[in-house]
């Protein structure tokens, strides 16, 4: 007798898989060769019965935890903690009256745990509560009383200085070219 989830089986034969595949590369002449190998995940193929009146809800049940993919454990000459089941053969003879010979193929899972702690319930509701929930925030808009101008051909610091009403010395700190280099075009602060 043996367990797949909460449903037992009359097992038979046990057949386990363990492989790997390997990369081929071709050659002009001889065999290919290889340089890479890949452990295949285990599986396990079931031959056995399933039966009593019951039997054709138990593999029912079975067939659905296929459909859902769902994490079984099996337990009879071999036992696999995390399995899913591949594919199911279901033979109905005349020598099984009450229940189904079955072929069962189970494929081994590996469960990857994860090294970020779950946050608890109670500080979720705090983290949304002080994030607004994607909400825009209202921004506060400083007045900038900057002034700025833009140099033309002939315009020194004498001559913007005068324009609006500031020293020379001031326009020299707010601006990085010196009096003979003032590029034409650029944007020249005058007032901070």
């Amino acid at each position: 007798m043996a367990k797949l989830g909460n449903v037992y089986l009359q097992v038979i034969s046990e057949n386990i898989n363990d492989s790997v595949e390997a990369t081929s590369y071709p050659v002009e002449k001889g065999v290919p060769f290889s340089d890479h190998i890949r452990e295949q995940p285990k599986g396990v193929s079931l031959d056995g019965y399933v039966l009593g009146r019951d039997s054709k809800q138990r593999l029912q049940q079975l067939r659905d935890s296929m459909k859902k993919g769902k994490i079984l454990s099996y337990a009879g000459r071999s036992i696999l903690k995390n399995a899913i089941i591949l594919s199911i053969d279901d033979n109905r003879t005349n020598e099984t009256a009450n229940g189904s010979a079955v072929g069962i193929k189970l494929q081994f899972i590996r469960i990857v745990n994860t090294s970020w702690d779950k946050v608890p319930a109670k500080q979720k509701t705090q983290q949304k509560k002080q994030t607004n929930a994607g909400k825009k925030q209202p921004v506060s808009k400083k007045k900038t009383t900057a002034v700025y101008h833009i140099v033309k051909k002939g315009e020194t610091y004498s001559s913007i200085a005068k324009k609006y009403g500031v020293s020379i010395s001031s326009l020299r700190k707010l601006n990085p070219w010196k009096d003979r280099s003032i590029p034409i075009g650029a944007k020249m602060k005058v007032k901070a």
